[in-house]
């Protein structure tokens, strides 16, 4: 549209001024190239042109911007727990403890039993894995009867579900196609419970450990004990020993849920040495690899870092996937350089 064409009037009657403004072709032929575009990444032969200045920048912000929707996601949950850190620390780590694939399932799971109530039983490690695997709908299955542990969770289970009238939520379902046998939901759940077990203060020991990163991978390094030291699931067996969590896991633990929660706690509290604890604990990191960050490196862009590859996760699912090219650092570049030809 390059002309005022049809007047337009308030509600009382009085027209509204209208001022046309003028767009360079270039820029719309530009615009329709990068949001048309059948490639994943529209700008993908401009990233490698980027000089150090503004890859730093562009992640940086991108980063922070990532940091701070996290936040907001468990700002949303501490408001529904009325301020209680510590719910809302163990229920974004059980969703994490879901690595991407049954995400929605271990959140769902978390919320079924609030920490006050499975405080009441945090000195019977027995109990605790009743409630979950029972919430969890895994001691349904006739094919695992006779498993002397399986038919101890199943009574246990029996008796807390009529003594608190719990009731499964709806929706859960667990995934395990092509998962490695440790990182199958049933150890994860163990693990969970483990980390209640003689009370859940995950983040107390957080803000304890001040962004030391040694101190807080001790937080992960986890050994189950009992029936979990020697199975990955009901009825198979795996080597004694293994670790709940291993290195792998641990650091995706560090970035979705320790540096989320020190951002959003540093602005709560207006402690800004938190953000700090934040922002230092991603650079600190290795970079994540995934498909996001294989598709950046590919293009030319140097992914050094956890920090870095948050942004490009942020800017693949925000951006490019979105095509909100205008709004992006590099494709708002290219249009500029595009509005100002003739």
């Amino acid at each position: 549209m390059d002309k005022d064409d049809a007047p337009v009037y308030r509600t009382n009657g009085e027209r509204i001024p209208q001022i046309v403004m003028h767009c360079s072709p270039k820029f719309n032929e530009k615009y329709s190239e990068l949001v048309n575009a059948k490639v994943e990444i529209p700008c993908k032969m401009q990233i490698a042109q980027l000089n150090d200045l503004e890859r730093a920048e562009w992640l940086q912000s991108m980063a922070f911007e990532r940091l701070s929707d996290k936040s907001h996601r468990i700002k949303s949950i501490l408001d529904i727990n009325r301020g209680d850190w510590e719910e809302a620390c163990y229920i974004i780590f059980a969703r994490t403890l879901g690595f991407g694939v049954n995400n929605d399932a271990f959140e769902l799971l978390a919320k079924s039993l609030p920490l006050n109530l499975l405080h009441k039983h945090c000195d019977s490690l027995l109990q605790l894995e009743a409630f979950f695997f029972g919430q969890a709908g895994m001691l349904n299955e006739p094919r695992y009867a006779g498993d002397h542990y399986y038919d101890q969770l199943c009574r246990e289970y029996n008796f807390l579900k009529n003594k608190f009238s719990l009731r499964q939520p709806e929706g859960m379902i667990w995934k395990t196609l092509r998962m490695r046998p440790q990182n199958f939901p049933c150890r994860r759940i163990a693990a969970l419970a483990h980390y209640v077990y003689n009370g859940f203060r995950l983040m107390a020991d957080i803000l304890e450990a001040k962004g030391d990163y040694d101190r807080l991978v001790e937080l992960f390094q986890i050994q189950l004990s009992g029936y979990w030291n020697t199975h990955y699931s009901f009825s198979h067996e795996s080597p004694r020993g293994t670790n709940a969590l291993g290195p792998k896991s641990i650091d995706i633990l560090l970035i979705n849920v320790v540096a989320p929660l020190y951002y959003l706690y540093g602005e709560t509290t207006d402690n800004y040495d938190m953000v700090e604890y934040a922002t230092s604990l991603l650079e600190l990191l290795k970079p994540e690899r995934n498909r996001c960050t294989l598709l950046f490196t590919n293009a030319g862009l140097k992914v050094e870092n956890a920090l870095d590859s948050q942004a490009v996760v942020h800017i693949y699912k925000q951006y490019c996937q979105q095509r909100k090219c205008l709004y992006c650092h590099v494709g708002h570049k290219l249009l500029s350089v595009a509005a100002s030809e003739t």
